[in-house]
Order: structure tokens, then C-alpha cells, then sequence
């Protein structure tokens, strides 16, 4: 049984700098941190950076939660990245958004008012 999102993890070619953007853009510091991973504590989930891998966009897109998709859309392109699919109304008031980070991946936002935390298990 699917449980729900546990771990996200991007290969970055540079570790270092991944870890500070990351850090920035969550507003945490890893909580794990070796040269074969560094892993971040987002909300509950997992947020891992694993070194010396090839980033793409052609793979699936992980969508974070967010509360005002616009305030996190001009925040985080401030710290480099881009925007790679434009915000967008799915229906229902759901919004996403795709940013292309510094790296190579795709950074999905999401702002979802049905969003139920107490079903995460």
C-alpha cells in the first residue's frame, strides 16, 4: 500500500551548492549531512541530495505544499531558480507550479486547500 510521500531525492552534480540552495529555499539545514547524501527534514518528509548524479526534467515532478504560491514563486526564483511551467489553476482552487532549479531538476509547488494533514501517515 502506497503510504504517501516519504523521500524526494535529486541528483546534483555539486553537492555543496545544493545543500546551501536547498537549505535556503526550505529555510532548514540538513539533518543528515555525509559526502554520499546530505537529507533535509521538509514538514515531515525527506528531502535528499545525492552527489555526483545526473539531474533531469524528463522524470516525475514532486510537488511541494505551499500556502501562497505566488510569495514562494518570487522567493525562490530570487535564489536562482526559474520558471519552467507557469503557474496554474487545476481545478478545485488547486495551483502548481514547476521551477527549474540551479541543478538541472524540477522543483514542483503546489497550493491545494483539500490537502488533509491528518491523513499523513
Amino acid at each position: 500500500m502506497i503510504k504517501g510521500l516519504r523521500t524526494v531525492a535529486y541528483p546534483v552534480a555539486d553537492l555543496a551548492a545544493a545543500k546551501e540552495w536547498y537549505s535556503k529555499v526550505f529555510g532548514v539545514q540538513p539533518y543528515f549531512d555525509q559526502p554520499f547524501y546530505v537529507g533535509f527534514n521538509i514538514g515531515g518528509f525527506e528531502l535528499g541530495l545525492i552527489p555526483d548524479g545526473t539531474p533531469g526534467i524528463a522524470g516525475s515532478t514532486v510537488y511541494w505544499g505551499v500556502e501562497d504560491i505566488e510569495a514562494e514563486v518570487a522567493r525562490i526564483t530570487a535564489l536562482g531558480a526559474t520558471v519552467h511551467g507557469a503557474i496554474q489553476d487545476v481545478g478545485e482552487s488547486i495551483r502548481t507550479v514547476e521551477l527549474a532549479d540551479p541543478f538541472g531538476n524540477i522543483l514542483g509547488l503546489i497550493y491545494n486547500p483539500h490537502f488533509d494533514l491528518a491523513a499523513v501517515r
